[in-house]
């Protein structure tokens, strides 16, 4: 989702309708291709610039348009292959899974790459020349379609682009199974919270240099561009059980919640916050099995949220309650504001 946003942005600068991608679920063995519109209104989306359903382009666009021996793939620039050692260097944008699946998925070989690396900005149409160099080098008559092996946009995506989140809205599906949840389970004013731990999270953590102070993964939506706003520490993108149960209990506090929403990776630690949320007399409940989608649109509608600082997940959250709707809704992140009472475990 973060480099979608970018993505809207980098076919409305061209003034070219973009293909709603699918979204790639992982069971393994298997790889499961969702359809944007399952997930999120089409509609919406067509308010900040056209666009097309996949199943549209490849039924009624694809065949007119775009002839097998014209479909090439777009990339920064010709790279070795992983698999086949005596190949080419090239996009290889079929290559490994899930890339290969995706277009089989659509339909498509390529016959040839495109590279756009010496671009000016690249992909970035806002720096000065960008915008017109595509222009000029892929016109729509030439190329009607620009087939990426990779989203043409920045990851973690810029502060520019964190608006266009109100333009992208759960499905009517999403909605009514969130709303059903929270009507039938929740109490309000309740407080949502996501939770990352598991051991890959662990790892990505252990990325963070506190010398530098560099950006990690979705860290700017706490501590602004470049970190600008204070120092990314270790506590922020793993808390310890305490930090949690201590910010927890604070918020509940702060607004009067009546009971807690928990969405997690791994460990929804259902049983340490219903203890200690026992003077309160509320209760922590989560949904079993964890749906990500329904539970991304429940924290949207919470009271108030708590995210981690560094998770690209709790960015979703976090960017659809800052844009989506008349005001935006209270949002806090684990380890930036430490709570004061103590917890004991």
């Amino acid at each position: 989702m973060d480099q979608f946003l970018g993505v809207l942005a980098f076919a409305k600068s061209l003034d070219r309708t973009l293909v709603l991608p699918s979204f790639i679920e992982f069971n393994h063995p298997q790889t499961n291709m969702v359809p944007f519109e399952v997930l999120f209104q089409v509609g919406s989306v067509a308010k900040y610039t056209r666009v097309v359903t996949m199943q549209e382009f490849t039924r009624k666009i694809m065949p007119k348009i775009w002839p097998p021996e014209k479909r090439k793939a777009f990339c920064w620039t010709p790279r070795k292959a992983i698999y086949d050692k005596d190949a080419e260097p090239g996009c290889h944008a079929k290559e490994g899974n899930p890339f290969g699946p995706y277009w089989d998925h659509i339909g498509v070989t390529f016959v040839g790459d495109e590279y756009f690396g010496d671009i000016p900005g690249g992909f970035d149409t806002n720096q000065l020349g960008s915008r017109r160099k595509w222009l000029e080098r892929f016109s729509a008559e030439e190329y009607p379609v620009l087939a990426f092996s990779s989203a043409p946009a920045a990851f973690p995506s810029k502060g520019k682009v964190w608006n266009i989140q109100k333009y992208v809205r759960w499905s009517s599906r999403i909605t009514e199974q969130a709303k059903k949840f929270i009507n039938e389970t929740l109490k309000r004013p309740f407080v949502a919270i996501h939770l990352r731990n598991d051991a890959d999270w662990v790892r990505v953590c252990d990325h963070i240099d506190t010398e530098k102070n560099r950006p990690l993964f979705a860290s700017e939506q706490c501590l602004g561009e470049g970190h600008h706003l204070g120092q990314l520490t270790k506590e922020m993108c793993n808390p310890s059980k305490q930090q949690i149960l201590e910010q927890i209990v604070e918020k509940v506090g702060s607004i009067g919640a009546k009971s807690v929403f928990v969405a997690s990776d791994k460990d929804h630690m259902i049983d340490e916050i219903n203890e200690a949320l026992k003077p309160y007399e509320i209760e922590a409940y989560r949904q079993d099995p964890d749906d990500m989608y329904t539970s991304l649109a429940i924290m949207g509608r919470a009271d108030l949220f708590i995210g981690n600082c560094v998770s690209t997940f709790s960015h979703i959250v976090k960017r659809e309650r800052d844009y989506t709707g008349h005001s935006s809704r209270p949002s806090a992140f684990f380890g930036v504001h430490s709570a004061k009472r103590h917890i004991e475990l």
